[in-house]
């Protein structure tokens, strides 16, 4: 049996769904950006998922927890049609942006890539590209300004990364020259600068000084004002900080999910529990 779907925007008295509950209410469609039903999905013959079905509000914070190897990067993976492009990888089920079914047969993968943004848990500027052009890349890629729009763009998606101010005088210095904070910095001002829907975060301050995950942290809890943000993380307590919702992986399986606040005070599965206390994982 699958999960039944968390349902968001509902008072904290809800009770969180158990994995394998029968109960599968859908949401006001403006409510839900994102549908994920029976996804489950496979490196050759070892299976990474099964049969996930989960609910991603709009505009907040939905972070995925669990241990290590437990299939968080694949689903954020497949939820912009990266997974697909390692080699001999597959998937099965549905994701839905909105109504689009982004696994539909004349679905653009580089146009779901657009309005689905990523940044990875290591900084990964162009290295032979310059501060200005790492952010240019995918407005030149989908044709989306030139001349003056771009520059304007390109400072609009820095200012929001909150890196603007460190960098204008140093545009054409190379992205790689940037400290490893200012690096995770532009890699989300290059995801930011076509203007995705939602945007997925692959563990983004694991390899970050305290004082540059306080900056990413923050403009997180901005960025959920006109995007929805999935966030991938290891750390429990960036999780009980930042999200409005969380989803809790185990051996490739939704054990549950629901508000942070109900999930992590009031978890409807012992294994949660078990988790949340640090005694395994």
């Amino acid at each position: 049996m699958v999960p039944a779907v968390a349902r968001p925007y509902q008072p904290l008295h809800m009770e969180t769904h158990r994995a394998g509950s029968s109960q599968e209410e859908e949401p006001a469609p403006h409510e839900i950006k994102m549908r994920i039903r029976h996804l489950s999905a496979w490196y050759g013959t070892c299976r990474a998922l099964s049969e996930i079905t989960l609910d991603i509000p709009a505009r907040s914070v939905t972070a995925i927890i669990g241990p290590s190897g437990c299939g968080k990067s694949t689903l954020v993976r497949c939820l912009n049609r990266l997974h697909e492009e390692f080699p001999g990888a597959r998937r099965a089920g549905r994701v839905f942006l909105d109504d689009l079914d982004i696994y539909g047969p004349l679905v653009d993968p580089i146009e779901v890539r657009r309005r689905i943004g990523m940044v990875f848990q290591r900084p990964n500027p162009f290295p032979t590209m310059s501060v200005f052009d790492n952010v240019a890349v995918g407005l030149r890629l989908h044709s989306l300004a030139r001349g003056e729009a771009l520059a304007e763009a390109v400072r609009a998606a820095l200012e929001r990364a909150g890196l603007w101010k460190e960098v204008r005088g140093q545009l054409h210095r190379s992205g790689v020259a940037l400290s490893g904070g200012q690096q995770q910095r532009l890699c989300l001002a290059r995801a930011l600068a076509v203007n995705p829907e939602v945007l997925l975060l692959d563990e983004p301050c694991a390899s970050l000084d305290p004082v540059s995950t306080m900056h990413i942290e923050e403009l997180i809890r901005q960025l959920k004002e006109t995007h929805t943000v999935v966030i991938v993380t290891h750390n429990i307590q960036q999780a009980a900080r930042l999200a409005d919702y969380t989803a809790f992986l185990l051996h490739g399986t939704l054990v549950e999910a629901g508000p942070t606040a109900q999930l992590f005070t009031r978890p409807a599965d012992r294994r949660t529990e078990d988790y949340l206390a640090g005694r395994f994982g």
